[in-house]
């Protein structure tokens, strides 16, 4: 599977999941910020995600949990050092730099694009 072909299936399941429209799904969008996921839709793109191709993801695997509440990851409103790392080993198909240019919590959604969707895909299936 090529990555147009990823980016296809993941884009469907956004539209499904989020009732947005495809032109909205673009790969720079954000799933919280531009397509308006909530917690609760996290949960149901994991679960289409995995049936879609036929993946296994593991709890906290696609978005860390309790990461932002840590106070060894966060203080005063930005990401620590070992915030930043442990979200770069929990997640290392993501792009950091709007974090790194812009360490406050509010930037964490930024990451979370559609691109990053499509790379994790792309790496789940090829370690499958």
């Amino acid at each position: 599977m090529d990555r147009s072909e990823v980016f296809e299936k993941v884009r469907d399941v956004l539209v499904d999941a989020l009732a947005v429209d495809e032109d909205e799904v673009t790969p720079e969008a954000t799933i919280t910020g531009d397509l308006g996921a909530e917690s609760i839709d996290i949960l149901d793109i994991s679960f289409k995600l995995e049936q879609e191709f036929g993946f296994k993801i593991g709890q906290g695997e696609l978005f860390p949990e309790g990461v932002m509440q840590d106070p060894e990851f966060v203080q005063e409103g930005k990401v620590t050092d070992k915030g930043i790392a442990t979200l770069r080993e929990t997640l290392p198909h993501f792009d950091f730099a709007k974090l790194d240019a812009d360490r406050r919590v509010e930037t964490v959604g930024q990451i979370f694009t559609v691109e990053a969707l499509v790379n994790f895909c792309e790496h789940k299936l090829q370690t499958a």
